[in-house]
Order: structure tokens, then sequence, then C-alpha cells
């Protein structure tokens, strides 16, 4: 599919999928006549990044996962690494979410007992 497709399926703008294949994020292959062309494997990559950005991962080390990833099998440890470290942040900050949560609810129902409003 091409670049204007693309965007309109992962929700990425056409921009921001030329900047990702400039910072090596994307390898696109092109067409005869020099346009990008993307295929399935291309949208469960970008399906991938986009989610290891919504989980909080900085772009450096979503780019270096990525550079271990071009690099083939030899590298599966690497990236496994690379993944298990974003895996405790994410755990650790989910944790802390947990019990900030905790606090509002205890809050909130505090309110309710003076308020007389479940």
């Amino acid at each position: 599919m091409n670049i204007k497709a693309f965007a309109e399926q992962t929700g990425v703008s056409a921009h921001t999928l030329r900047y990702y294949e400039k910072i090596g994020l994307l390898q696109v292959q092109r067409n005869q006549s020099g346009h990008r062309v993307f295929s399935n494997k291309d949208l469960e990559w970008i399906t991938f990044i986009l989610r290891l950005k919504d989980t909080g991962m900085p772009l450096q080390h979503i780019i270096e996962y990525a550079e271990f990833r071009a690099q083939g099998d030899s590298t599966l440890a690497e990236r496994q690494q690379l993944l298990q470290q974003h895996h405790d942040i994410l755990q650790a900050r989910i944790a802390r979410e947990l019990e900030h949560l905790q606090v509002l609810d205890n809050k909130i129902g505090y309110y309710r007992q003076l308020t007389g409003k479940v």
C-alpha cells in the first residue's frame, strides 16, 4: 500500500512515517517509480512501535530496538533485554498509578461519607 493508505490505516501521519524512515525505525521498500510501498509486515511493526511509545519507551530505545531487529536473530538476547527493562519500568509505573488511584478512591469515599452522596 502507498504512504497515504498506510497513514490512514495506522493513524500515523505521512510526515511522521517519513521521519521514522529517516531515523531508521522503518525500512520501507520502494517500487520502480521510487514510491514507498508498505506491507502487512510494516503494519505489524509500526503497531509495535506505537505500543512501545504509548507505554512510555523513549524514542532512542525504540531506535536501538529497531537497529537490533534489523541485524537479525543474532540480537535476540539484546532485544529481549531491552524489552525486559521496559517491562520492569512499566510495571513499576503501573504499581505507582494503582497506589495513586487507591488514595483517590479513599478520598472520594471520605467525601461521600461526609456528604451522604454515594
